[in-house]
């Protein structure tokens, strides 16, 4: 039987505890090494056993260090180099070259018919623009790979995946722009302790079949390594993964992040105080959605805030949670060079029951829409025991718009100076056909700490909207806790609106 990564922790009669003589680290298999599904979780449990040893950058020279991000973007695989670029499998890897800020080394592996082989490096694959690449007295690897597959309905290859930087992942539906991170592995973010960035040490990547790819990664870290098993499949209003991971503990983790997800915010219609941009809006995720073990839907606006603020949405058994991009019009943001109504919005979905723990959201404060500084992951309640072996599974969508839920969903929030004093008002829009059936609404608003000092809802039918304001008194307070739903007869009809206000 499978268990999620909390139920692991709870049921002792599952652990096999590692060693506490450390070994050396197990080598990669080599070619035409057999290949099966116990393959890179075996590898995971000898690198357990073993010392966390760092990957070496050293090997890599500085021109290739020095590289800006303009430059090391112009260094790209040739369309005719990249693998399967002959086969019509529907799917296109390009390897990445090492340069940049991602110095670090992954080690790539075909599967083909149940066998390894490794995928070698060759500089004349890659065109450069114009940068003369160094020689390398061996093989230097790679930083990860890009993958390309044709989407439903279309005939020609696009962007699909890049895998690359510890152990980061990105995925696109059809039409869309790369946008939100996912991490395979979170370990102690915004901690006082410093945070821990686990690696990709190596991808094995399956041949692809029946419209999906299959992939397995290593994964490498002070406080453990693990193995990753996904199945990618691309589509036009969502492309899906399925995962698996298997933590392999080298010591005790007490906070611990499943379904790590990040994205970048810079600045909003409800947060343009000290803006000075010709843009309506930077962001790649408007917010933070989840749907609670309760069943319950709430929708928390994320925001750049001035300091950093941690969020903790404690819950039972998540039935799903993720970063949206609500805002999908050209003029929601008038930018026409990063066209953030373009990025997806990526929806997770536990496969098993992740117990007691709670979603939480770190919001960093940032000058830069290329700092991914909104983060959001499951943290479970028990930690993880050292010597463990904890298996997880999610699914995630990569979507234009997540699984659809039978309420009306928050579509605007606004907020300015109230009617006196430190007062704030707030705007906020619920749009959905719910809204205009029979019987009355009321609104269910609350602060704590703080006071409403006043407020009422407009209808709006031709927009199938309504919109609540009200103006928040916080009196001598330094932050307030908002939460606000529009009921009928003492039931929501609309996602929860959640927001965290400070001056």
């Amino acid at each position: 039987m499978r268990l999620s990564a909390v139920a692991a922790v709870l049921a002792g009669a599952r652990f096999r505890p590692v060693p506490a003589a450390a070994e050396d680290a197990p080598a990669l298999p080599g070619a035409g090494a057999p290949f099966d599904a116990s393959t890179v979780p075996a590898l995971a449990r000898a690198l357990a056993k073993a010392a966390y040893a760092a990957p070496r950058t050293d090997d890599l020279p500085a021109s290739l260090k020095g590289l800006s991000r303009e430059q090391y973007g112009a260094i790209r695989t040739k369309p005719a180099a990249a693998i399967w670029a002959g086969d019509d499998l529907g799917f296109t890897i390009e390897p990445l070259h090492r340069g940049a800020i991602f110095t670090g080394r992954v080690a790539l592996f075909l599967v083909e018919d149940d066998c390894i082989r490794p995928i070698a490096y060759d500089p004349a694959s890659f065109d450069t623009g114009g940068f003369a690449l160094p020689e390398f007295p061996e093989d230097p690897g790679f930083s990860g790979f890009r993958l390309r597959a044709r989407f439903p309905d279309g005939p020609d290859l696009s962007d699909f995946a890049v895998f690359q930087g510890a152990s980061f992942f990105r995925l696109v539906a059809k039409g869309q722009g790369f946008g939100i991170n996912a991490r395979a592995l979170t370990l102690r973010p915004a901690d006082a302790r410093g945070e821990e960035f686990p690696i990709f040490r190596a991808v094995f990547i399956e041949r692809p079949a029946d419209g999906a790819l299959v992939l397995h990664a290593l994964i490498d870290s002070d406080s453990a390594s693990g193995a990753l098993r996904m199945v990618l499949r691309p589509g036009t209003e969502a492309s899906t993964t399925e995962v698996e991971t298997t933590i392999f503990a080298r010591m005790a983790i007490d906070h611990l992040g499943l379904g790590g997800m990040q994205a970048s915010y810079l600045f909003g219609s409800e947060d343009r105080r000290r803006v000075d941009d010709a843009r309506a809006a930077a962001f790649s995720a408007a917010g933070l959605q989840i749907r609670n073990g309760a069943g319950e839907a709430i929708w928390r606006p994320v925001h750049n805030p001035d300091a950093l603020q941690i969020s903790s949405f404690v819950d039972e058994n998540p039935k799903g949670f993720g970063l949206m991009q609500r805002a999908r019009t050209y003029e929601d943001f008038e930018d026409d060079m990063q066209h953030w109504e373009w990025r997806p919005s990526l929806w997770l979905e536990p496969a098993d029951a992740w117990a007691g723990g709670a979603v939480t959201l770190i919001e960093i404060p940032s000058d830069s829409e290329f700092n991914e500084n909104v983060l959001a992951y499951w943290r479970p309640k028990e930690p993880v025991v050292a010597g463990s072996e904890t298996t997880f599974r999610y699914r995630q969508h990569w979507c234009w718009q997540p699984p659809a839920a039978p309420l009306a969903t928050v579509t605007g929030t606004r907020s300015g100076r109230g009617s006196a004093g430190a007062r704030r008002l707030f705007l906020v829009d619920f749009t959905g056909d719910g809204l205009f059936s029979e019987g009355g609404l009321d609104i269910a608003l609350a602060a704590a700490p703080g006071s409403i000092a006043r407020q009422q809802f407009f209808s709006y039918p031709e927009r199938r909207t309504v919109r609540v304001a009200f103006e928040l008194d916080p009196g001598s307070e330094r932050a307030s806790e908002l939460r606000l739903a529009l009921v009928r007869g003492g039931r929501a009809v609309t996602e929860t609106w959640l927001y965290r206000w400070t001056p």
